[in-house]
């Protein structure tokens, strides 16, 4: 299952939700049902030393891997 970012219009707050299907999940910060789907940052291939290591596009350096350092909802950078 997919891991998309979603943005709330009540509180403002970004946050990562895995969905199953096409509804818009609530905040997990206000509880509101007003969310839409932003457009997620990609990776491309960082020419590291061990083969499939892939780095952010946007720069970037703090967080955790899972989230390439945007905001993440699991470690919280």
């Amino acid at each position: 299952m997919p891991i998309y970012e979603y943005s709330c219009e009540k509180c403002s707050r970004d946050f990562e939700e895995l969905v199953f299907d096409d509804t818009s999940p609530a905040c997990p910060h206000c509880g509101s049902h007003a969310t839409h789907k932003l457009m997620s940052c990609c990776a491309r291939h960082g020419g590291g030393s061990h083969p499939g290591d892939y780095a952010p596009t946007s720069g970037g350096g703090s967080g955790c891997a899972g989230c390439s350092g945007g905001n993440c909802a699991s470690c919280g950078h």
